[in-house]
């Protein structure tokens, strides 16, 4: 069976696509930003102590990251259109539940499911790739991914809506929200034109088992992964650690999540010039030193490597991005799911060991030192265990 037919792209591209699919990774990502956004106000209601709290932050992103792996292949399969129809309307569920748990194990019963959310980002990738001609994938993907804006708009807006409306509103709005988005959705999305294409189970993982899906996994683990841990885990942290009022700790937050995600896109075009790989060589030893400065636990270094990383790891997600649809043209979905799931578990895992080692230690300092040790390891890979092509990327898959 042939299976080597390239989907049919518009020149420019689709900018209603891009928009609809945006969209909706906007509303799933704010939604599993209320979570977090929200802790500090959980933590007092149901009296939580720092590995609670650590636990409820890292359990949707098991299943947001996870995830990401059946979506992926589903979205090759059926088409973007009706997949991110349905995890829309699977996100608004645990959003409503959220504001009625009165005890600890409701919340990680549905916070877990709240996850979903965050697994929706496989199914944008592989619609909007399909849209797009390989020269501008990057700059595609990495307005899609800017989506990530939605923890954001959660950082920041809870806080004022519980104060405004009480504490379920932190949830509900933006549960409507994702609610009137996915009737716009539904109306105007379409899938690209393409041959269609039917393959086996294994035909589909077989992208899996080629390394070169596995280094970008390693490199989304850090840019992806330090990205959601940062997002999800502040808030809790600037208001134990900096004592600081919720609010105040939501607008840090959403600056960084803000200054993340703007480049992004800028990391995508840029990886359309000069390559992937040649991004990430810069963006890995920069992000180790940010994180050393956040070791300090000091206001003013903490706060510039914080801004630091937010920028770095952002161009970052952006470079990697656009390398899946150039190595993996046909497996967009699935290679997705997989690179993704790796990214959502990079960010599963600090929370639960920064609130081990603050309970342990009284201090968070050794998280930021192994994180940093981390990012130096993904740049020896980047530099020295990467073959190269000339463009700065890794050679394509054939």
């Amino acid at each position: 069976m042939k299976t080597n037919v390239p989907p049919i792209t518009e020149p420019r591209g689709n900018a209603l696509q891009l928009t609809l699919a945006t969209g909706a990774f906007v509303v799933c990502f704010a939604i599993f930003g209320s979570v977090s956004a929200m802790m500090p106000v959980l933590k007092t209601r149901l009296a939580l102590s720092p590995v609670q709290v650590s636990v409820a932050l890292a359990v949707p992103v098991l299943l947001g990251s996870l995830g990401r792996i059946p979506l992926g292949m589903l979205t090759d399969r059926y088409g973007g259109r009706l997949i991110f129809a349905l995890v829309m309307l699977a996100s608004i569920v645990p959003a409503l539940l959220l504001g009625w748990v009165q005890a600890y194990w409701q919340l990680l019963v549905v916070d877990f499911f709240a996850g979903v959310s965050l697994a929706s980002f496989a199914v944008g990738v592989g619609f909007v790739s399909r849209w797009f001609p390989p020269q501008r994938q990057g700059y595609a993907l990495g307005v899609y991914g800017a989506g990530n804006i939605g923890q954001s708009l959660a950082a920041f807006g809870a806080p004022v809506i519980v104060t405004a409306f009480g504490f379920r509103w932190g949830f509900w709005t933006f549960a409507l929200i994702a609610l009137a988005w996915l009737a716009i959705y539904v109306a105007l999305a379409r899938n690209a034109p393409a041959p269609r294409v039917t393959k086996t189970f294994g035909q589909m993982i077989a992208p899996l088992r080629e390394r070169k899906s596995w280094v970008l996994s390693l490199y989304y683990f850090l840019t992806f992964g330090g990205f959601v841990a940062m997002s999800v885990y502040l808030p809790t942290f600037l208001t134990d650690v900096f004592k600081l009022e919720i609010r105040d700790a939501g607008l840090r937050t959403a600056g960084f999540v803000v200054l993340a995600t703007l480049m992004r896109p800028i990391g995508g075009v840029l990886a359309d010039r000069v390559g992937g790989l040649t991004i990430l060589r810069w963006v890995f030893p920069f992000t180790a030193v940010m994180a050393l400065l956040m070791a300090t636990i000091q206001m003013v270094p903490f706060t510039l490597g914080a801004l630091g990383m937010a920028a770095a790891i952002g161009l970052g997600n952006g470079a990697v991005f656009k390398l899946v649809p150039e190595y993996f043209p046909q497996s967009v979905g699935s290679v997705t799911g997989l690179v993704g799931a790796a990214g959502g578990l990079g960010g599963f895992f600090p929370p639960l060991l920064l609130g081990i080692i603050s309970e342990m230690f009284g201090s968070t300092m050794l998280g930021f030192v192994a994180l940093a040790l981390f990012a130096l390891l993904c740049w020896w890979v980047a530099h020295v265990a990467t073959p190269r092509r000339p463009g700065g990327s890794l050679k394509p898959a054939a």
